[in-house]
């Protein structure tokens, strides 16, 4: 009895291992909830006449042409907008691709995207892993601005203190006391 007692406990204890590695992951379940939310992909056709923004699943969320655009004629156009609306959402089905994986842990995922897409639109899953990296690359930081700091001495230091009135001296000492004590 105590061989199949032995099984039991090693059946719940794998049981209970099972229900912690799902809870784990549906904890982070409500960050990429969160984060596929604020998705957004941009493109824009190569001439910058037409610019489309997607969400998540690819939705369309804005479109917007330039005059030049609108003044090329309506397939040019046509052509474009499909061009760029492809663009846009292959760019949103890669982020979303990502987003998942690092969550649910599904390693092959971004893989599959990617080789669906370089299938569909005719182009290599490396150029597409190109495209990626640059997407979902950190942007880079503004540098700092400096315009209002003083160029000698920051802008809250203190003055110093003034020199002590020098008892006696010349003329000539006395004027460049005064000269430098105007410029301030």
């Amino acid at each position: 009895m105590s061989a199949e007692f032995d099984q039991l406990v090693a059946e719940f204890q794998r049981f209970e291992a099972g229900i912690r590695d799902a809870d784990e992951r549906f904890a982070g379940l409500d960050g990429m909830r969160q984060e596929l939310t604020g998705l957004r992909a941009t493109a824009a056709s190569p001439d910058g006449g037409v610019t489309v923004v997607t969400g998540p699943g690819g939705a369309v969320l804005d479109v917007t042409f330039t005059d030049a655009a609108l003044a090329k004629g309506p397939q040019a156009l046509s052509a474009a907008l499909v061009a760029t609306l492809r663009e846009a959402v292959g760019a949103a089905a890669r982020r979303q691709a990502v987003i998942v994986q690092e969550h649910v842990g599904d390693d092959g995922l971004v893989e599959q995207v990617l080789e669906t897409q370089a299938e569909a639109f005719g182009t290599s899953v490396e150029e597409l892993r190109s495209k990626l990296a640059e997407e979902t690359a950190p942007p880079v930081a503004a540098p700092e601005d400096f315009s209002e700091d003083r160029v000698l001495r920051k802008a809250d230091a203190p003055d110093p203190p003034a020199a002590p009135p020098a008892s006696g001296g010349s003329a000539g000492d006395s004027f460049l006391r005064n000269l430098f004590e105007e410029e301030d």
